[in-house]
């Protein structure tokens, strides 16, 4: 037995010494199962588990080590176990590319994407790479802490930390953390209630005092206890009621504060590209493979399908646009970044649900939209973006030649039944498709009165707009573009021997979505294709449709366009409309400079450490690695700017040019804290350009040289003045004369801009000037270059 007792106590000690090592693993893993709730699988929880136990153990095991020595030696494992994480999350999600490719589009994109990523976030290499980083930085931290100095309490703070901001990335996503936030308090006090080392002689260390002595340590320990727990007990009665009414409260999203990937203008309005496409049918654009592996028999009845095309089986939609200003149609979708699985939607109540599965390589398609037939359930072979409310994707990095990819689409089939009985939705839910812009013409208000009179039920009604339009109208492939409420007007009742009465699917589908939302159905345009299902998808095959939106039904498709062969018939036969003038061919829709400010951070102190080892020290070591990813994530934003200025003056047409260098301009007023607003004409936008400068200019002199520093500025600025206007000039020509644009003209375009940006930053603060070229905003703003 004596001999057994030296093992008991040793074996007493590991526990013991076991206890706050353990206590710090559990409490930032806990951070991975909060985070892992709004995630597919339990990836990523366990590879944060993985992160809270290496950066701990490595802390354990190299404390003889110098405080300054373990750092580097934990970020080397770090970067092991991230290498790693990257490589599983990226097999797993079965992503292309090598380990250094992927991991280099993770630490680009990794944040933005975990902010903006769809729930449920599936764990790939750009969604798994900031928790596991984050995961062993605080594991490292708080070890280094609690073990080395004996301040626990200090020690917890990065798990505590980093176990807040996973609540607050969850956000409303998901049920409160309860039970994980218990487990929390529980280990955390565990962690507390160990002894952090053992005393010498493992006795009393007040036995060698003098009874006075002693008594007088013990009472000021006792006192010093009772107080703490005074303290505790008060902040709990001070705070409790607080804490308990914000348990049932809904926490703010951050997605809400990070802008989603955007489009760029040809794909926020897809529609003005049919012409330019019938113009040049047999350029091919995708393959088809389609499959069903659901599909009715071959002697089932065939489905009622308003604009089914029997020669073409299968509708494969590019975009959905359901904003109409009077000008312009627009998807107007906020995308989210998603992973393979989508998040699946209700379909309607009294509709059919068939599976297509399609294999769609790409060719000469250009954008961003990601074809597919709708409603997309499953992407691989491409990371994607995804709208839930009208069902649309996009490939954020833009489409390539030879890009290929599988989709998994429930499609919906309405029961034609139903149809005629069925009842259109209205209310703030559908206002968005019921929304009639200002200025209908007049005789285009007279002829929707005068079919909705004529027909009560909305499907009647819908069926009259389509029967009207195919037997009145003609379908030609070199009408010109454009569908604003006077080119609309021109093709309903122009002259039939003057170019009226005639147009692309373009016009067909604008004029029925229109003269539906004054008859009062609630109505969209979809862009896409008629294909098939197999083979080459050609630029003859492009289309537009419209859609209505019926009770329990779901959107339901129509076909405005005429049968084949079928000879129309004079508007004037059944509608004489008050004679109008033909407007232009075109009205483009002007477009606006948003604005956006930049958010603020904060940056927190460490307290002082004890027992001899310098808290500047320990804090030191234990942040080497977080400096280490800041500094990385600085060259990264250095070099996405730089990359950006690049493509948006040297890269592209003329016209695109021209506009990326109008974008440098007023992403300059945006980083010197003058946006400019959306109500604004590029005039205008010029000469708030002018102004800013000036007062730049004149608030970087002193007081006694204010007055001649101001003149002098306003004379520089009088001397760069044309030039700001001579860009404002050339984007309006771009924007009213697209194609007109030259080389040179881009070239003096660039030049005013470089010139402009350089001399508003000079004009700046020393500590502005360091943050211009890394600032992040115009990063976010990219996708929405002017046109």
């Amino acid at each position: 037995m004596g001999r057994g007792t030296p093992v008991v106590t040793g074996a007493v000690r590991v526990l013991r010494a076991a206890v706050l090592p353990l206590a710090l693993i559990g409490l930032t893993a806990l951070a991975g199962v909060v985070l892992g709730r709004v995630y597919a699988g339990g990836l990523l929880t366990w590879l944060v588990v993985g992160a809270a136990a290496g950066s701990v153990l490595v802390s354990v095991a190299a404390r003889r080590l110098p405080s300054w020595l373990v750092a580097p030696v934990s970020v080397a494992a770090m970067a092991g176990w991230t290498l790693w994480s990257l490589r599983l999350a990226a097999t797993r999600a079965e992503l292309p590319g090598g380990l250094l490719e992927v991991t280099a589009d993770a630490a680009r994109n990794g944040i933005p994407r975990l902010l903006t990523a769809m729930i449920p976030v599936e764990p790939t290499p750009d969604t798994v790479l900031v928790p596991v980083v984050a995961a062993w930085l605080a594991g490292l931290t708080g070890a280094e802490v609690a073990l080395r100095t004996g301040r626990v309490l200090l020690g917890y703070l990065p798990a505590a930390g980093l176990y807040a901001a996973a609540l607050y990335v969850v956000g409303p996503n998901a049920e409160p953390a309860l039970g994980s936030t218990l487990v929390f308090v529980a280990v955390a006090a565990l962690g507390l209630a160990a002894p952090t080392r053992t005393a010498s002689g493992g006795g009393d260390p007040t036995a060698e005092l003098t009874p006075r002595v002693r008594a007088a340590v013990r009472l000021r320990l006792a006192t010093s206890a009772a107080f703490g727990v005074a303290v505790v007990v008060g902040l709990v009665a001070l705070l409790g009621p607080v804490v308990a009414q914000q348990v049932d409260g809904r926490p703010v999203d951050p997605r809400r504060y990070v802008e989603p990937p955007q489009v760029q203008t040809l794909d926020e309005n897809p529609l003005i590209r049919i012409s330019g496409w019938a113009l040049h049918p047999e350029q091919k654009l995708l393959d088809v493979s389609t499959q069903r592996p659901d599909a009715p028999p071959a002697d089932a009845p065939p489905e009622a399908d308003p604009a089914a095309d029997t020669a073409r089986s299968v509708r494969i939609r590019l975009a959905v646009l359901s904003d109409y200003d009077g000008v312009t149609w627009r998807v107007g979708a906020t995308y989210r970044n998603a992973g393979r699985i989508l998040p699946a939607a209700t379909a309607a109540r009294d509709s059919t649900v068939q599976t297509v599965r399609q294999q769609i390589s790409v060719a000469e398609l250009s954008g961003r939209l990601l074809p597919a037939v709708a409603t997309p359930r499953e992407v691989s072979g491409a990371r994607v973006a995804y709208d839930p409310a009208s069902g649309t994707l996009i490939r954020p990095e833009g489409l390539t030649p030879g890009l290929r990819y599988t989709v998994t689409s429930a499609e919906e089939r309405p029961d034609s039944n139903l149809l005629a009985s069925a009842n259109v939705p209205a209310g703030d839910e559908v206002a968005r498709v019921l929304r009639v812009a200002d200025g209908v013409p007049d005789p285009m208000r007279r002829l929707a009165t005068q079919l909705a009179e004529e027909n009560g039920a909305p499907f009647a009604r819908a069926s009259a707009i389509e029967q009207f339009l195919a037997e009145h109208y003609r379908v030609v492939a070199d009408a010109p573009s454009g569908h604003a409420y006077p080119n609309l007007g021109f093709f309903l009742f122009g002259p039939r021997n003057g170019g009226g009465q005639e147009g692309t699917s373009e016009q067909f589908a604008a004029a029925f979505a229109v003269l539906g939302r004054l008859s009062g159905l609630p109505t969209r345009v979809v862009v896409g294709f008629r294909t098939s299902g197999q083979g080459p998808v050609l630029a003859g095959d492009a289309y537009a449709w419209p859609e209505v939106l019926f009770d329990g039904l779901g959107w339901v498709a129509f076909n405005p366009l005429p049968r084949p062969n079928d000879e129309p018939r004079p508007v004037e036969e059944d509608f004489r409309p008050t004679p109008e003038d033909p407007p232009p061919s075109e009205a483009p829709a002007p477009t606006a400079e948003p604005s956006a400010s930049p958010e603020p951070a904060a940056v927190a102190d460490a307290p002082p450490g004890p027992d001899g080892v310098s808290t500047p020290v320990l804090v030191a070591g234990g942040s080497s690695g977080l400096l280490l990813v800041v500094g990385a994530l600085l060259l990264t934003l250095l070099a996405m700017r730089r990359s950006l200025t690049r493509s948006r003056l040297v890269r592209g047409d003329p016209g695109q040019r021209i506009a990326g260098a109008w974008r440098e301009v007023t992403d300059a007023l945006r980083l010197a804290g003058r946006p400019v607003g959306d109500d604004l004409a590029a005039t205008e936008i010029a000469g708030h350009a002018r102004r800013a400068l000036a007062d730049a200019r004149a608030g970087t002199t002193g007081d006694d040289t204010t007055a001649d520093a101001s003149i002098g500025g306003a004379a520089a600025v009088g001397e760069s003045s044309p030039a700001v206007d001579e860009l404002a000039a050339l984007l309006n020509q771009v924007g009213f004369a697209p194609g007109a644009a030259t080389p040179d003209q881009a070239a003096r375009a660039a030049e005013v801009a470089t010139a402009y940006v350089a001399t508003l930053r000079s004009a700046r603060p020393w500590w502005r000037r360091l943050l211009w070229s890394v600032h992040p905003t115009p990063l976010r703003r990219a996708r929405r270059a002017p046109r």
